[in-house]
């Protein structure tokens, strides 16, 4: 990967920072912090570019809440101004860069590389059932909050060699450990932080269908030994390369004996189904009739594989 300089600059302008800010505020410009910034926008904006000229900004207090589905999670939160502007600002420039460093397998946080851009793929990839007979499911142990610091400096210094800018990541790198969910760049440092690993199953590996969303990974080969041998070896990079490890639970299997149960679907070879809890949710959706928004992303999620008989079932379509 071509090394690139020549960015702290462009992520400081004033032009960036407006831009940033009008970003950032989109759909919560009733929100506190977004109500109190613009009391004193201006200055705000020019302050927060001294700041980042001088190198004097650091990270403000995280603040914290915990989410329970689809899983436990503890989120993290940054104040509006300044930190959530520096961030949009950040990635106005470095977001080309770093979705340039992906392999087209990668997916998650990325634009029209959504859910339905990997369920998409992994059906067009089971067109070549031969190649496809076995799954290899596996995805990391706590990976947000076991993103080695040290590592990740690493990799965006192969990336990157703007010493100003390596600087303010650092900063924002080493505010807390791991990476912190519901951080804006945390999105982008994850995928970043996988993508030589990407490069090396398909270049070095020459593994031709393979897909990642975030830490979610499926593999897909025509014999079982071969994704045993595999696994040996994603261990062995993980851990030596980015101190990381895979879960226990990884699973090996035919794919039509149980399907591929990835970013909300269940795979196979004939026909793509929805996955049972998202199924039972929607369903709980409609019986109480409360969020026809809501209703409508389920029914959005169903229209992308073989609900006929569903969706007849639960809106009498």
């Amino acid at each position: 990967m071509k090394r690139i300089g020549n960015l702290y600059q462009k992520i400081n302008s004033i032009d960036n920072l407006l831009l940033a800010d009008s970003i950032a505020r989109k759909g919560k410009s009733k929100q506190l912090g977004v109500i109190e910034h613009d009391k004193n926008r201006s200055n705000n904006i020019q302050m927060l570019h001294d700041m980042l000229k001088n190198k004097t900004y650091k990270t403000s207090e995280y603040t914290t809440f915990t989410i329970f589905e689809p899983k436990e999670r503890v989120i993290f939160r940054l104040p509006y101004y300044p930190d959530r502007i520096t961030h949009h600002a950040i990635m106005n420039i470095l977001e080309p860069i770093f979705v340039q460093a992906f392999t087209k397998d990668t997916y998650s946080c990325i634009k029209k590389r959504g859910i339905h851009a990997a369920a998409n793929a992994v059906k067009k990839a089971l067109k070549d059932k031969g190649a496809t007979q076995y799954c290899l499911k596996l995805d990391i142990k706590k990976f947000y909050p076991n993103v080695d610091h040290n590592v990740l400096r690493q990799l965006l210094r192969r990336k990157i060699k703007d010493n100003d800018l390596l600087w303010l990541l650092d900063e924002i790198i080493d505010s807390t450990e791991g990476l912190p969910i519901g951080n804006y760049l945390s999105q982008y440092f994850a995928n970043f932080y996988l993508s030589y690993f990407d490069h090396w199953l398909k270049e070095e590996k020459c593994i031709k269908y393979y897909f990642r969303y975030a830490d979610d990974m499926v593999i897909l080969a025509e014999n079982k030994p071969y994704l045993h041998q595999l696994l040996a070896e994603i261990r062995l990079y993980m851990q030596d390369k980015l101190n990381l490890e895979i879960k226990q639970n990884y699973q090996i299997f035919p794919v039509d004996v149980r399907g591929i149960d990835f970013v909300g679907y269940v795979f196979r070879h004939t026909h793509t189904l929805l996955r049972k809890s998202i199924k039972q949710n929607f369903a709980r959706m409609i019986t109480k009739r409360k969020n026809n928004k809501s209703i409508a992303s389920y029914k959005g999620w169903a229209c992308h594989c073989d609900s006929k008989n569903l969706l007849k079932k639960l809106l009498d379509e």
